[in-house]
């Protein structure tokens, strides 16, 4: 057997120069670092050459790092609503440090939905949204990559998420593919407190009366009885003049365009029932009782991050009661009311009461609700035809009650004049059982009348004036403050299309014979009024909370829609700077009576009915009316019965 020998290391070498003709070959190690060297030399001369200056970015086109801020984070943060239509607002904020508060793209997130039974977003994740949106919180924070943030950013950093909230809310109006873009409400989770415990404790509501019967039916009270074929078969209740409190909150239920985004609304529903806070505390309460829920609702909501966005400008709610009610003037335990819409905080909101005050720019009228509550259109079809065809037997006619202790009321002037003309109608009001307080009788008066007189009530306005209207009567005002200045949103700004203004000093001083007046008015002349009033009931009235119109828009879907256009000015004058300095609030009444595009007022035909009076009071004028609405609590006990 051979022994086996071990080749030499020496011998291998010798090997390997000979088949590499004497030259020793690289070894693997040098041949790597070497094309590594090259690559990055290459990777090094790319960068230097690419990125020698800053990017440029356009204000429409996020980086690529902060587009994954946005998927990433909005797939987190934004809201699931019922409505299947919301769409991604057309351009990028120019922030891009903001994109997390985006609505993420289609293709990333389901589409949203309105929702119809809201929730305060109580979670971690909405509240750092909310704050981030009205600026009040710590700004995110940059990339440690500060070569790949927008210059623009870094200018004004603590005004961009203010301003970035305001005008995703205006950007959102412009998306055409969205039916709701620019309609979003969202609507205050509130403590039952300032809502439904004053509905468990409805007996409170009124001095006189039990009011828990008209809070039924969503707050339209009990259905009434049709044997005399006066009301239709469906849709009448008997309806408390004060009940727009719980009915505009059950109404807004039905919203078509309800978010629990407040990012996204147009406005912010606030459903405190002012109303009937305030009834519950006026006879035999001082001023703390009668202040307590509004400071304490404004405390609430000051604290709200939704709140902090504008400052409470974004925000309205609805008091069923005149707004003398919530205008106390002083801290006088004699005074009427409270002082709810002269705390600074409400100020800021808008509210919408029965009766607004002409010389204050926080409070819009929106109508008395009538007994008609429509569920579907063509119940209001119906109406409309039966209101054409209707045999008007009387010339005017006239309900109500003479002022024998105001010596300004022209009640009695009225009522003398009603009385000794063959072609007037009068159903005299007074305390106890009389058919002034029937529905049924009411109606079928007005029903019967081409004309039907509207003076003023304890304060301006009064709820006959809506009852008429809803029987195809054409109403007569005395006073513009009765109709014209209050309700500029549901009634034509030219009032002779639809009703006939007698000044009441004529009347007072005995120089207008008001049949000699309307005689002039021709057949056709009253057929068209009569159809122009005919065709105003939608407007004027409240649908059913229960169900929904279709094509008709109801008087709380044209408040809704004013508020919006109100808020969205607001807005939009804030974004841009504009502020006017010009504005002078004691001309309310008067910005409201201006078409489109004017913005300036002077005198005007209808000063000497709103002079503030010489007694002295300060700040406001309405010394006066705030007597009238102490005085009209005793016609309230009498108008609740029927």
């Amino acid at each position: 057997m051979m022994p086996i020998r071990r080749r030499s290391a020496t011998a291998s070498y010798q090997e390997e120069l000979e088949k590499s003709n004497g030259k020793p070959p690289q070894p693997r190690i040098c041949c790597l670092i070497s094309l590594s060297a090259m690559f990055w030399v290459l990777i090094l001369t790319f960068h230097f050459s690419a990125f020698s200056s800053p990017p440029i970015i356009g204000p429409d086109q996020p980086s690529a790092k902060h587009q994954f801020v946005l998927e990433e984070s909005s797939m987190q943060n934004i809201p699931k609503f019922d409505n299947q239509n919301i769409q991604k607002p057309q351009e990028e904020p120019e922030n891009p440090l903001l994109q997390v508060h985006s609505i993420p793209p289609q293709d990333k997130v389901p589409q949203p939905k309105p929702v119809n039974n809201l929730q305060e977003p109580d979670s971690s994740e909405n509240q750092v949204n909310h704050q981030n949106t009205s600026g009040t919180e710590t700004e995110p924070q940059p990339s440690q990559s500060t070569d790949q943030t927008p210059p623009v950013t870094q200018d004004t950093p603590k005004k961009a998420p203010k301003n970035f909230a305001l005008e995703k809310v205006l950007r959102m109006a412009e998306n055409q593919s969205d039916p709701c873009g620019g309609r979003y409400i969202y609507v205050h989770n509130l403590p039952s407190r300032f809502n439904d415990d004053m509905l468990r404790e409805c007996k409170r509501l009124s001095l006189w009366t039990n009011m828990c019967k008209f809070m039924s039916n969503d707050g339209l009270g009990p259905p009434l009885d049709n044997s005399g074929g006066v009301f239709s078969d469906t849709g009448w209740y008997a309806t408390n003049q004060f009940a727009v409190d719980v009915i505009f909150s059950n109404r807004m239920k039905q919203y078509d365009c309800l978010t629990n985004d407040s990012s996204i609304a147009a406005a912010i529903f606030v459903p405190f029932y002012a109303g009937f806070d305030i009834a519950r505390y006026l006879w035999g309460y001082n001023i703390s009782m009668r202040d307590a829920a509004s400071l304490d609702l404004v405390n609430w909501l000051e604290k709200r991050p939704e709140w902090k966005v504008m400052g409470g400008k974004d925000h309205f709610l609805v008091a069923g009661r005149i707004t003398w009610d919530f205008r106390r003037l002083t801290e006088n335990e004699m005074d009427w009311g409270n002082k709810l819409l002269f705390l600074p905080a409400a100020r800021n909101m808008s509210m919408l009461v029965v009766e607004s005050s002409p010389w204050n720019a926080n409070d819009f009228g929106i109508p008395y609700p009538t007994y008609f509550h429509p569920r579907v259109d063509a119940d209001v079809f119906i109406w409309q035809e039966r209101m054409r065809k209707l045999d008007r037997q009387w010339l005017f006619s006239f309900a109500g009650a003479p002022r024998p202790d105001n010596p300004k009321s022209i009640r009695g002037q009225i009522i003398d004049q009603c009385r000794k003309s063959s072609v007037c109608k009068l159903l005299e009001c007074d305390f106890g059982e009389s058919k002034c307080h029937s529905p049924s009788s009411i109606m079928k008066m007005f029903q019967s009348s081409l004309f039907c007189l509207q003076p003023q009530g304890d304060s301006y306005t009064r709820r006959s004036a809506f009852d008429s209207m809803l029987a195809g009567c054409i109403p007569v005002f005395f006073h513009p403050g009765s109709a014209y200045v209050q309700y500029t949103w549901h009634l034509p700004k030219n009032y002779t299309r639809y009703s006939v203004f007698l000044p009441e000093n004529d009347v007072r001083n005995g120089n207008v014979s008001i049949e000699e007046r309307l005689r002039q008015y021709s057949p056709l002349m009253v057929k068209q009024m009569r159809e122009e009033v005919i065709n105003l009931i939608p407007n004027l009235i409240y649908a059913d909370p229960r169900s929904k119109l279709e094509t008709l828009k109801d008087a709380f879907d044209v408040a809704v829609d004013a508020i919006i256009n109100r808020v969205a000015k607001i807005r939009r004058d804030m974004v841009e700077g504009r502020e006017d300095k010009d504005f002078i609030e004691e001309n309310s009444w008067k910005y409201a009576l201006l078409d489109e595009g004017e913005g300036t007022v002077g005198s005007h035909e209808w000063d000497p009915f709103f002079s503030k009076p010489k007694d002295g009071i300060p700040d406001t004028g309405n010394s006066a009316s705030a007597e009238a609405a102490k005085n009209s609590w005793k016609s309230e006990q009498r108008s609740q019965k029927f």
